[in-house]
């Protein structure tokens, strides 16, 4: 296995190679690779440093979903438990939206431990991403569909890391204070 620093930085490397001018969604046209950023920083504070498969995983958790990436280029690069984080972390896209997402809410709580803390973190980041100051009533409607359902996919991830359950709430509130 790769030296943990490494292992990271090739993670990132990857990461902004195959995401390479996708645009995000809220904040404008901000560069994706900013998201995937904030989930690996996510997952490093939350276990303070100490998981680097699971912050390597946090960079490439949208790979297979958004890009060519598989799952057995992820492992042979990283390690069988980054490709195992990232196939649980990753959506059929070949199901509608509506489907996708009532699936994430039911198959929440069956997740590994690490993937509900990928799931949190990615969910903080794409809430924090909605939230602007006067928002249109467009922008005002899709924070509160989105930050409903997150609602409902973290609560059957809760309880596996106080930090995220934490920042989790704190972005809640945020989006709820901007409406």
């Amino acid at each position: 296995m790769l030296p943990a620093v490494r292992l990271i930085s090739e993670a990132a490397e990857l990461a902004a190679r195959r995401h390479n001018g996708m645009a995000r969604k809220g904040r404008g046209n901000e560069p994706y690779i900013n998201h995937l950023a904030e989930v690996a920083n996510l997952l490093a504070r939350a276990t303070d440093g100490g998981d680097a498969e699971l912050v390597a995983a946090g960079w490439l958790h949208d790979a297979i979903e958004d890009t060519e990436t598989t799952r057995e280029e992820l492992a042979q690069r990283f390690s069988d438990r980054v490709a195992f984080l990232v196939v649980e972390c990753t959506d059929d896209m070949s199901l509608p939206k509506a489907e996708r997402r009532r699936r994430q809410v039911v198959d929440a709580p069956k997740k590994s431990a690490d993937a509900k803390l990928i799931k949190i973190a990615d969910k903080i980041s794409n809430i924090e991403a909605r939230i602007r100051p006067n928002p249109s009533s467009e922008e005002r409607a899709d924070l509160i569909e989105y930050t409903d359902w997150a609602e409902q996919v973290v609560a059957g991830c809760r309880g596996g890391n106080p930090y995220l359950d934490e920042k989790f709430d704190d972005a809640v509130q945020r989006a709820r204070a901007s409406l």
